[in-house]
């Protein structure tokens, strides 16, 4: 008998944990987006340019080096910051400044964020400076799009492609 009343209050609490449980996973209701909102992400890694150009030691300066490390060519392995402005109708959304990872500096940039707009139709306009020695803009992108209530936006960068891709 007393092992029936255990068996029985062990079926009892179960029941009870898992009913809260189930009520708790339905109620209250959870969105992350308001009806009108959707997502633009940035998403993208990306090599910068090297800081500093090669250049071609003198024969002098070769003389000095050990013979295992006389390369004709001095290149420096540090990269340029990464600059990326992102504008919806002219109003700026995100203005970020990314260092080159690595010991050296001499890694990519790697670039993930995330921003809730309104959805309809909007003037989205991108740009990115990687390059220390250029003034303003290496890359650009201008380009309406409509954007519907709960989609993803994604901006992609590829520089082999000839910039950014918006998806």
């Amino acid at each position: 008998m007393h092992k029936l009343l255990r068996y029985g209050l062990q079926v009892f609490y179960y029941t009870l944990f898992m009913a809260v449980v189930w009520y708790f996973s339905i109620k209250p209701p959870y969105h992350q987006l308001e009806a009108d909102q959707a997502v633009v992400t940035l998403s993208f890694t990306h090599a910068t340019k090297l800081r500093e150009p090669c250049r071609r030691l003198s024969q002098e300066e070769l003389m000095k080096l050990p013979p295992n490390m006389r390369l004709s060519m001095d290149c420096k392995r540090e990269r340029s910051p990464l600059n990326l402005e992102l504008y919806l109708d002219d109003k700026l959304l995100t203005k970020v400044v990314l260092q080159p990872s690595g010991f050296h500096k001499d890694q990519g940039v790697s670039m993930f964020k995330s921003i809730k707009v309104k959805a309809g139709n909007h003037k989205l306009r991108i740009w990115l400076n990687d390059d220390v020695k250029v003034e303003g803009a290496t890359y650009k992108h201008e380009q309406t799009v409509n954007i519907k209530p709960e989609q993803l936006v994604l901006i992609d960068f590829n520089a082999g492609s000839g910039g950014f891709f918006i998806n």
